[in-house]
């Protein structure tokens, strides 16, 4: 006898209980929440389970104990065959298994690291990558010509109003919410400095043109601030 649902973001099907589906339960409670069936076969057909009761208190011990979250678990029935249904509510924190950090993404579980994990845990804090502050970023650091340029063409695209493009450059900067907690931020560094490189490593364009796969007749690269990068690429581009 098959369930009516198949597995997706939000469901996963599994045959019997391991302690290592607590990676699982971790992966949904990082991302949209979810269910996991223990007892179902990949295709939705019920198998059960032999050992309901324990399982029963077995599962949310060892959630809670591993995760330090509490799911819903629940025992059913269908055609003499128990299963249990194990479900998992998307949470506002950052939830680990064993130090490690774990995302449902489809129907796979992900282990986070890198800038993927740097971004969870921001984005769990409710702070995006561009907002972060550049301790080092001083406001001497700001160049004058590229607050021009954006005025300009922020300004011609209606993007701000004429009162504000009149403000002096910090007094601008911070109305665009570029400055917090007394420094300026990420965005800031990228949009006007001269050399966004000396705070965000990586942030300028390489450009190559290629005759085949090996072979690159043109390359060149573009610095600068943000903006200037953006329109020189497609200078260049176009070239």
């Amino acid at each position: 006898m098959q369930i009516d649902m198949k597995e997706n973001q939000q469901t996963e099907f599994k045959q019997t209980w391991h302690d290592e589906y607590l990676k699982w339960i971790c992966g949904f409670a990082n991302a949209e929440g979810g269910k996991i069936l223990i007892g179902v076969n990949d295709d939705g057909t019920i198998c059960g389970v032999s050992d309901a009761k324990r399982l029963m208190e077995d599962i949310p011990n060892k959630v809670k104990n591993a995760l330090a979250i509490v799911p819903h678990v629940s025992l059913l029935e269908k055609d003499g065959l128990e299963y249990i249904e194990i479900s998992i509510s998307p949470y506002p924190f950052p939830v680990s298994y064993g130090g490690r950090y774990y995302m449902r993404s489809g129907a796979t579980n992900q282990l986070l690291n890198g800038q993927a994990l740097d971004a969870f845990i921001l984005r769990k804090q409710g702070i995006t990558w561009d907002s972060i502050p550049v301790t080092q970023l001083q406001s001497s650091d700001i160049d004058g010509l590229a607050i021009r340029y954006f005025v300009r063409l922020a300004t011609k695209k209606g993007r701000i109003d004429s009162d504000i493009a009149s403000e002096g450059t910090e007094e601008l900067l911070k109305k665009l919410n570029l400055y917090k907690n007394g420094f300026w931020t990420t965005a800031a560094a990228l949009l006007f400095t001269e050399n966004p490189e000396r705070y965000i490593g990586g942030s300028y364009v390489k450009i190559a043109f290629f005759e085949n796969d090996a072979d690159i007749l043109y390359m060149d690269e573009v610095h600068g601030p943000l903006l200037q990068q953006a329109d020189e690429t497609i200078d260049v581009i176009m070239k």
